[in-house]
């Protein structure tokens, strides 16, 4: 299980294939990137994200573990980036390797939706002179619920 919390941008083929290298013991490996996207009507020039280090590794390092253990995975990792982000930058990126693709896949589903609601980052978006936090969306704690 490796969990991190970077600035720096992470080169995604390069992670999965080393997560993936060598595993004759797993069967199924899903990835997940996610990526700032643009709003459209009010473009979004750059997204800024804040943590506290130390306490941000820790929360994700404990939900990379439950999952890990309710879905019976092989290994998980979990990469999320802070600091100035432009549209179409990666933000984060989770790998989950299991024996069977729908543990894989539904652990992934999880941690995607936990970075999404309860990881403790806070994002600030600017668009021109205007500058908004980021609020939870209804619809981000509504996929929590089905955990």
């Amino acid at each position: 299980m490796r969990v991190v919390v970077q600035e720096a941008p992470f080169d995604f083929g390069a992670e999965a294939e080393a997560f993936a290298s060598g595993r004759s013991d797993l069967g199924a490996v899903v990835t997940f990137t996610g990526v700032v996207r643009d709003t459209g009507d009010a473009a979004r020039d750059r997204m800024e994200i804040e943590h506290y280090p130390g306490m941000t590794e820790k929360a994700l390092a404990k939900i990379a573990e439950e999952a890990r253990t309710r879905w019976s995975l092989g290994d998980v990792l979990v990469i999320h980036r802070y600091g100035a982000l432009t549209p179409g930058e990666k933000i984060m990126m989770v790998a989950t390797a299991a024996r069977h693709r729908k543990d894989a896949f539904e652990a992934a589903e999880y941690l995607m939706d936990y970075l999404k609601s309860r990881a403790p980052f806070w994002k600030k978006e600017f668009s021109g002179t205007d500058t908004q936090w980021v609020a939870a969306r209804d619809e981000d704690e509504d996929a929590l619920k089905r955990w």
